[in-house]
C-alpha cells in the first residue's frame, strides 16, 4: 500500500502576508510597493495589515531576519548531520541551491533590500549572515585546506553563483539544481582552483 504524502503545514495569515510581500518586493522593489498592494495580494485591506505588522519596514525586517535564520539553521543542521567535511560541503551546497531555487523571491529581496532595513534589523541580519558565512568558511578550510581569506572569498563567490538563479533559471527545477550543484562543487573542489599563488 502506497504511503500517503504528508500534508504541507497550512500557512498562517502572517506567513501569507510575508510571502505575498516578498513576491511584490522582488517584482517592484521595496519602495514600489504600498501597504494596499500587499493587502490586495492576500485579500484584505491595506490598513488591516497593521493588525499583523506595525509597518512595511517591520515586515521587511521580519522577512530578511527570517531568511537569514533559515539559512543559518539549515546550514548548521546539515553540517552537524554530515559524517565528514567533504559530505558537509556537499550538503551545504545542496542546501543553498535548494533554498535559492525554491524561494527565488526571497533571494531577490535579500540581495536588493538590506539598505532599506532599520538599523537594528540590519545589524541583526548582518550578524546572522556572518555566522552563516563562517559555517562555509570552516567547512571549506577543513575540506580543501585553504587559508581563511581564500575560503571566505570562495564562499561569497559561490553565493553569487547560486543566488543568480532568479535571473538564470532556464532549465526545469531538477536540471537547474543539478547544474548549480555541479558548478559550485567544481569551483570549490577542483584541484588547484583555490590554491593561493
Amino acid at each position: 500500500m502506497g504511503r500517503v504524502p504528508a500534508e504541507e503545514p497550512k500557512q498562517t495569515r502572517r506567513e501569507q502576508i510575508l510571502a505575498a510581500a516578498a513576491e511584490l518586493f522582488a517584482r517592484h522593489g521595496f519602495h514600489g510597493v504600498g501597504i494596499d498592494d500587499i493587502g490586495a495580494a492576500v485579500g484584505i485591506s491595506g490598513p488591516a495589515l497593521y493588525r499583523h505588522f506595525r509597518s512595511k519596514d517591520a515586515m521587511l525586517g521580519e522577512m530578511l531576519t527570517s531568511i537569514s535564520e533559515r539559512l543559518l539553521d539549515g546550514g548548521l543542521s546539515r553540517v552537524s548531520a554530515s559524517p565528514d567535511a567533504t559530505s558537509a560541503l556537499h550538503a551545504l551546497v545542496r542546501w543553498h541551491v535548494d533554498f535559492a531555487l525554491d524561494d527565488p523571491a526571497l533571494i531577490t529581496v535579500q540581495m536588493r533590500n538590506l539598505a532599506n532595513l532599520t538599523d537594528p534589523d540590519r545589524r541583526r541580519v548582518r550578524a546572522l549572515q556572518r555566522r552563516y558565512v563562517e559555517v562555509w568558511v570552516t567547512t571549506l578550510q577543513e575540506t580543501v585546506k585553504v587559508d581563511e581569506p581564500t575560503a571566505r572569498a570562495a564562499a561569497h563567490a559561490v553565493f553569487g553563483l547560486i543566488n543568480s538563479t532568479p535571473h538564470s533559471a532556464h532549465l526545469d527545477r531538477d536540471q537547474m539544481a543539478s547544474l548549480l550543484t555541479r558548478m559550485a562543487l567544481a569551483s570549490l573542489t577542483t584541484a588547484g582552483v583555490l590554491a593561493t599563488a
